[in-house]
């Protein structure tokens, strides 16, 4: 009975000329963790999606970030109440993997979003594929750390070239040298970033250790071979720096944003998402000096910088019908192609026809650190690292409090390879 009517109401709606009646649009669900700045683009993008698209309305949620996020994700498609898409991590992939929560995303998948892999830089689609080059996401940003400076305090000093980037800092030696000057001329704490562990001491650890072409597990292994040196390394250079009052004490996350926004330190190592913050207090004109934001320099063996993706993926639910799964992909699609709003929240966008593009071309100083992209060093391959993992538990246990003189450097690599390798075994 339910189906007659159901035939019999659309036929009078299109004799009334309503060309889509609105039982007949898709209605998908969205889970996002995206708070602050990119909360806010995201929900323009949707509404801006929406508008567009009368057959197609997305139903957007928006969770708490890290473990809950994915302990929800995990706990909702285990019985099948799972979203139609959500946001992801990439460095999160080796775990979904393990807990079969994503789909698959196919060539015909792709083709039905208008995408090809080409299109996407390859670092990212890596991070977005199982062992066996499988997709399982979509990449949509490549997020990193950079290195932001103060270019008025800089200006006439060796360090800033004609073209207002850095310059001179090949080695941990010229790092020194600079934040030691920086010291003499009043900046308090030379080199801001989250020292008191968490995300901001993993991803500086993590950039001076792949510098050094260190893996953090190999074969199942926890820093095998001379990858304890380097890791050894990586947390001595730091805790050089403590030591000589160059970087901050126990610096949580907000005070080592305003060490640098209050001209307490002359660098500032953080995420491209802090371009915004800095964007703004310039317009509003309460910052008081010029800054911009460059790749962190190449100070060991080879260029690499710490880096993560927020992608689309798609929950492993075998009950979603063919239509739901056309929408979600038309979403994954229009959104990729739309980056460039997400570019101004100082995200790379993945997509490389807009980095590309003469308009993030002319967005500084994204463009200038866009060069990254090719170099990124994305979270280990493992169940035991990415966002709110086991590696984030050794970082505030033994990375920071070494940093901090609590522990050898030598110790905090050993004990970190012990714990994290019972985790593995």
């Amino acid at each position: 009975m339910t189906g007659r009517f159901t035939k019999f109401a659309a036929t009078v709606a299109m004799i009334a000329g309503l060309a889509s009646p609105a039982w007949a649009k898709v209605q998908v669900e969205w889970w996002d963790f995206l708070a602050g700045g990119d909360g806010v683009r995201m929900k323009a993008l949707i509404q801006q999606f929406n508008a567009e698209h009368p057959d197609i309305e997305i139903k957007g949620t928006t969770l708490e970030w890290g473990m809950p996020f994915y302990t929800k994700v995990r706990t909702a498609v285990a019985v099948g109440e799972g979203p139609d898409i959500m946001t992801y991590h990439l460095s999160r992939l080796p775990l979904a993997l393990e807990e079969g929560v994503l789909s698959p995303i196919t060539d015909a998948d792709l083709a039905t979003a208008g995408l090809s892999k080409e299109e996407f830089f390859p670092a990212s689609i890596a991070a977005a594929s199982d062992e066996a080059g499988q997709l399982m996401a979509l990449p949509f940003d490549i997020h990193a750390i950079v290195l932001y400076y103060n270019k008025t305090a800089l200006a006439g000093s060796k360090w800033l070239d004609t073209d207002g980037n850095l310059t001179g800092l090949e080695s941990v030696e010229d790092m020194t040298e600079l934040l030691t000057w920086a010291k003499e001329q009043g900046f308090s704490d030379p080199l801001s970033f989250q020292t008191a562990g968490g995300g901001g001491t993993w991803r500086t650890f993590y950039t001076l250790f792949t510098q050094q072409g260190g893996q953090l597990v190999t074969d199942g292994q926890v820093l095998e071979g001379d990858n304890l040196a380097k890791a050894t390394r990586a947390i001595q250079i730091l805790a050089d720096w403590r030591a000589a009052g160059l970087i901050p004490e126990q610096a949580e996350y907000e005070a080592s944003v305003a060490l640098f926004s209050g001209k307490k330190s002359i660098l500032f190592i953080n995420g491209v998402w802090e371009v915004p913050t800095y964007k703004d207090q310039s317009t509003a004109g309460t910052l008081g000096f010029d800054w911009s934001a460059n790749e962190v320099p190449q100070l060991l063996d080879q260029r690499s910088t710490w880096a993560d993706s927020h992608g689309f993926a798609i929950p492993n639910d075998p009950n979603m019908s063919q239509e739901t799964r056309d929408a979600v992909l038309t979403i994954i699609g229009w959104m990729e192609k739309h980056s460039l709003a997400w570019g101004e929240a100082g995200h790379i966008p993945a997509y490389k026809p807009t980095v590309d593009s003469a308009e993030y071309q002319g967005m500084e100083p994204n463009a200038t650190y866009a060069v990254l992209a090719e170099t990124a060093a994305f979270d280990p391959r493992t169940r035991i690292a990415g966002v709110a993992s086991p590696v984030y538990d050794a970082v505030d246990n033994l990375i920071a409090p070494a940093v901090h003189g609590f522990l050898s450097p030598e110790d905090a690599a050993l004990q970190m390879q012990e714990q994290l390798q019972s985790l593995l075994d």
